[in-house]
Formats: C-alpha cells, sequence, structure tokens
C-alpha cells in the first residue's frame, strides 16, 4: 500500500470516525444529564441504618433482608428491636440515628427445643426411606410413634445462617454461644417444636416435650417423655400440666429451691437446662429386668 493510498483510506474514514465520537459523547451527556435529573434521593438515614445492620438479610425482623428494614424503620421507628442478630447494639444506633431513646426491651430471646429424645429414646414403626428433610417427613403417618418428638432430619440446621444448630443422635441441638436468636429455626420446624424464650438467665430450665398423649400412652413410645404426672406443679406454680402436657412460666421463672425441686424429682428426667453452660440432662432410672423363672 503506498502513501496515497494510506492518505486516501485516512479521508475517507475520519468523518465517520469523527461522527462516532460525536454521537458517543452525545449520548453520554444526555445520560448524565438524565441521570442527575432522575436521581432517586436516599434518605442518607436509611444509609446509616443499614450499616448499623449486621447485612446477613436473615429475615428475622419480618422484612425481606436488612435494607428493607433500615427503610422500614426509618419511616415507623416503632420497629426498633426487630433485629435479632444484630440486639441492643443495633437497636441503640439506630435510636442514636433516629435521635430517639429506646426502653430496655427485656432479655435477648433464645430457642429451646421441647424435646430431649435421641435416637435410641424413640420408638420407630419402621426405617423411613423418603426425601430427607422433616417437612416431607411429618406429612407422613406414623414416621415414629411420638407424633409430637423430633424428626431429625435437619429443616432447621439449614435455616440457620450461623451454624447454631445442629442434629445429635436423632436430636435438633442448639449452639448458644453462636446463636442470635434470628428465629429461623423456629419457623423452619414442621412441628412447632423449637420456642423462643426470653432468657432472663444464662441457663433457662424447660420442659423438654411437647407430647399430649397420656402418660401411659407416652412410655409406650418414648424413655423420656412427660408422662403429666404433676409433680413439678406440685413444687411451684411456675409450672402448669395442660393437655397432658407440663409447661413452665419463663416470663416469672427465677431458679430456686422450688424448681431445683422439681427438676430432681421429675420420673422422666424431662425437665432440663437449656443454655451455653447449661449441665446434662439427667437420665431416667432403667426398670430392672424382669426375672425369669427356675424350674
Amino acid at each position: 500500500m503506498t502513501s496515497a493510498d494510506v492518505y486516501q483510506l485516512w479521508n475517507s474514514a475520519w468523518p465517520a470516525g469523527a461522527t462516532m465520537l460525536g454521537l458517543g459523547s452525545g449520548f453520554a451527556v444526555v445520560l448524565l444529564i438524565a441521570s442527575e435529573k432522575f436521581k432517586v434521593q436516599v434518605d442518607p438515614k436509611i444509609e446509616q441504618i443499614h450499616e448499623a445492620l449486621p447485612q446477613i438479610d436473615c429475615g428475622a425482623c419480618g422484612f425481606a433482608g436488612c435494607s428493607s428494614y433500615a427503610k422500614a424503620v426509618a419511616g415507623k421507628p416503632d420497629l426498633i428491636g426487630k433485629c435479632a442478630p444484630g440486639g441492643t447494639e443495633a437497636s441503640a444506633k439506630i435510636a442514636a440515628i433516629l435521635n430517639l431513646q429506646v426502653s430496655d426491651s427485656g432479655p435477648a430471646q433464645r430457642p429451646i427445643v421441647h424435646c430431649r429424645a435421641r435416637t435410641e429414646d424413640k420408638t420407630y414403626y419402621g426405617q423411613y426411606q423418603g426425601i430427607l428433610t422433616c417437612t416431607a417427613a411429618n406429612a407422613l403417618p406414623n414416621v415414629q410413634a411420638c407424633k409430637f418428638g423430633c424428626l431429625g432430619y435437619s429443616d432447621c440446621v439449614s435455616a440457620c445462617k450461623f451454624d447454631a444448630l445442629q442434629i445429635i443422635d436423632g436430636l435438633a441441638t442448639v449452639d448458644y454461644d453462636k446463636c442470635t436468636g434470628c428465629t429461623a429455626c423456629s419457623k423452619a420446624c414442621p412441628r412447632n417444636l423449637i420456642e423462643m424464650v426470653p432468657f432472663r438467665h444464662e441457663n433457662m430450665m424447660t420442659v423438654a416435650c411437647s407430647n399430649k398423649e397420656t402418660g401411659k400412652a407416652v412410655r409406650s413410645m418414648c424413655k423420656v417423655g412427660c408422662i403429666a404426672c404433676g409433680l413439678c406443679a406440685k413444687q411451684t406454680d411456675l409450672f402448669a400440666v395442660e393437655d397432658n402436657s407440663a409447661r413452665l412460666d419463663y416470663q416469672k421463672y427465677e431458679p430456686n429451691d422450688q424448681t431445683e425441686t422439681a427438676f430432681n424429682k421429675c420420673p422422666t428426667c424431662v425437665i432440663v437446662y437449656r443454655g451455653p453452660s447449661a449441665p446434662p440432662p439427667r437420665q431416667p432410672k432403667q426398670k430392672p429386668a424382669a426375672k425369669t423363672a427356675t424350674a
């Protein structure tokens, strides 16, 4: 290619290039003006609130994520305190951003599993071979004898974003050192065994059973189920037996001699402690083996 050819090519190409450059620059200016003109103004307080939140989008507050909750609480301060993982620290930061004062919201809510039966404590009718989720197993009758107990197929474990639950010997077990009280596990359990409880003390006493069958029926299906004997309620009015199941009033619970006596007198040892330093549960006395007749 000679220099004349190059010169001719340049003369024919540069107008098109200049035109494209001009159009590109023009469109860029138009887009810049449009972005500024139609820019959605974000309340700086919303951004500050969002930064004060854990930003894990767990949904415990009832909103889709932290950004949605930040927007909602900025317009409705009554929603302060809904972030369980953030706790009182996040609530205090949000209140400061909104120039408000928050009152004490009470003790942190933590989950308690109302079952203590491990695999060896349960009676099974057969081997479940379906989809390995609690929701699927719960849809079938007679997966295990107790229709109120923990199924142990990890729906709560899958729901927890903090690795605070695991299945140990067929029973959902909470790691309270990791738990943030996000409520995801309680929502995931198809049998509603997991209750969010105000932890007024480091370790809370509870009745780890939800069975509502008669005592005789419970004994036939579980070694550590509540038989509604009422011994706990006779020691203190913090306990009550309703629908063949003992319950503890968590709002009024204070450790004392009466609650400890109830703990020690429970014949099936279904009254247990739950918490980061909770002692292991008592084990029920085993019935002696039946004597065999001798000739």
